[in-house]
């Protein structure tokens, strides 16, 4: 059932959209199990309108595949996929974090030091939801620390898969110690200003997930 603010004014469509999404992303719904309108619905408390136009955009979004009679469908994140998503990762978040190094203010450069600092310890304390939040909040201020608009709105697009990214990464992976090590490399290059430094941290963090993605077993 769902647990709806009285004071979120969006569109009942959208509410619906949002919580099949975030349940798919997280592993809630696995890949490849089959949702049905009526069984939704109920489980939601709904009627199947919202469910219906919730399961169409998240088709459009490569979420589920809709298949006539049968249901709409979780999709399987393969491994191409996730290999295509850290290929451009590795291009846009070094360049970001390059220039973040620049230009980041000193009220952000204290933000993320504190959120790698709550990210290592939610490695230290193995609190799954966590590492997977403050792992993505460093990405994302270190992107937002760039203050490139246009390398902003690339990186924003993939931010839905790669948070998809992190739940099976942090799921699969005894590496996690690691991640935290290298947001640590990255964070003292920017607090000690230096740009090449700071990119080639990034890089190297990233190619480090393209190994792991190579063990994987999707």
């Amino acid at each position: 059932m769902l647990d709806i603010d009285k004071k979120d004014q969006r569109p009942l469509r959208m509410v619906v959209y949002d919580e099949l999404k975030m349940r798919i992303l997280t592993g809630q719904i696995a890949a490849g199990e089959r949702m049905m309108e009526e069984e939704t619905s109920r489980d939601l408390g709904v009627s199947r309108t919202p469910v219906r136009e919730a399961f169409k955009r998240l088709e459009k979004e490569g979420l589920v595949i809709i298949k006539p009679r049968r249901g709409a469908f979780a999709t399987q994140m393969a491994k191409k996929d996730l290999m295509e998503i850290l290929d451009v990762r590795e291009s846009l978040e070094s360049m970001a974090a390059g220039q973040a190094c620049e230009r980041m203010t000193k009220a952000q450069k204290e933000k993320l030091r504190s959120v790698c600092e709550k990210h290592k310890k939610a490695v230290a304390n193995n609190t799954y939801k966590q590492m997977v939040k403050y792992d993505t909040e460093f990405h994302e201020l270190l992107v937002e620390g760039s203050r490139n608009k246009t390398l902003i709105n690339f990186v924003e697009q993939l931010q839905e898969l790669v948070l998809r990214f992190r739940y099976i990464y942090y799921d699969k992976t005894e590496s996690a110690a690691n991640v935290a090590a290298e947001h640590g490399n990255i964070l003292d290059a920017i607090l000690e200003g230096d740009v090449d430094k700071t990119i080639a941290e990034t890089k190297k963090h990233i190619i480090g997930l393209k190994d792991i993605v190579r063990d994987f077993d999707l």
